[in-house]
């Protein structure tokens, strides 16, 4: 499978799993390094970037889901977002390069139509691509999600959603769709 069918794969089946519906946000950190084979913050590679974000972004706007990228930590882990998927959150002044946000930033802010960047966000599910932290961007509650496809190029891929949290106690009683 090409780099573009892996990601598509991975992305297609966080979107399943998790249940996402229109307008939720995936949350998206990704290594190109580990892609690549080589050791993460090594090796960025925009062309695999380009690959990678086509797939992902192909995918979830035919879902009519939003797409988040986070940053490397060179960057403090900032968000690349569309305007219209937070239009009220305070953006940052940051333009991602390829060795200070990584190439899947970069990537994002060309390609997006309205991009911003964003401090922090919290998403309803998150793929991490090559061990790249993303929990610090989702929803309090996030529940791993054990994928058939869990790989792209050479790097492993972490996929998360999120729930409500459960308040009460013994005798509360707790809506199943949320679950």
């Amino acid at each position: 499978m090409t780099i573009y069918e892996q990601a598509t794969a991975v992305v297609s089946e966080l979107c399943e799993k998790a249940k996402l519906k229109k307008g939720d946000i995936i949350v998206v950190g990704c290594s190109t390094s580990e892609v690549v084979g080589s050791t993460i913050g090594t090796n960025s590679n925009v062309e695999v970037a380009g690959e990678i974000f086509k797939a992902l972004h192909d995918y979830t706007k035919s879902k009519e889901v939003y797409l988040a990228i986070q940053c490397c930590e060179h960057l403090n882990r900032a968000i690349i977002v569309e305007r219209e998927a937070v239009p009220f959150a305070e953006p940052v002044n940051v333009v991602p390069q390829p060795k200070a946000g990584g190439s899947l930033a970069t990537q994002a802010y060309t390609a997006f139509t309205h991009p911003i960047a964003l401090e922090e966000i919290k998403a309803d599910a998150g793929l991490d691509i090559g061990f790249t932290l993303i929990g610090m961007h989702l929803k309090k509650v996030a529940v791993p999600l054990r994928l058939e496809h869990h790989t792209i190029g050479e790097a492993t891929v972490v996929a998360a959603r999120t729930r409500p949290k459960f308040i009460g106690g013994a005798r509360a009683i707790y809506d199943e769709e949320m679950l």
